[in-house]
């Protein structure tokens, strides 16, 4: 007899198979996170995004440009609130616009970084 195992958006329904089977398989039955299956391409470079945002330093980077009165921020006002380098900031801060989820305008040496809201919305509707 199989088992079912219920979470918010999916059951999981356990399949029994013959007594040797090396393997038990499993039948998910819910619907993909973006309504649609995501193809390889799509998951990848989701993947790539969420990799990009699952880190406290990234996650604290997007944090305080939205708390910026204008919304921007260079790199010499994130490294005294973060406790790092220019260097390890500007890293992240690399990552984080490769992700797609910043947006960087260049004013003279200095690079100005922003948060590209729509980036931000598209990974929440797509969880949701």
């Amino acid at each position: 007899m199989g088992s079912i195992i219920d979470c918010d958006r999916c059951t999981l329904r356990c399949v029994s198979g013959p007594a040797n089977a090396p393997e038990t398989p499993i039948e998910l039955s819910c619907r993909p996170l973006s309504g649609a299956a995501l193809d390889r391409d799509e998951a990848e470079r989701l993947a790539r995004t969420l990799k990009a945002v699952a880190d406290p330093v990234r996650l604290r980077i997007l944090s305080l440009l939205e708390a910026q009165s204008d919304g921007e921020a260079c790199v010499c006002h994130l490294t005294g609130p973060l406790g790092l380098s220019q260097s390890s900031v500007s890293h992240h801060l690399k990552v984080l616009s490769a992700a797609g989820l910043l947006v960087r305008e260049q004013r003279g040496t200095w690079a100005h970084y922003r948060v590209d809201a729509g980036a931000l919305s598209a990974i929440g509707d797509l969880l949701r």
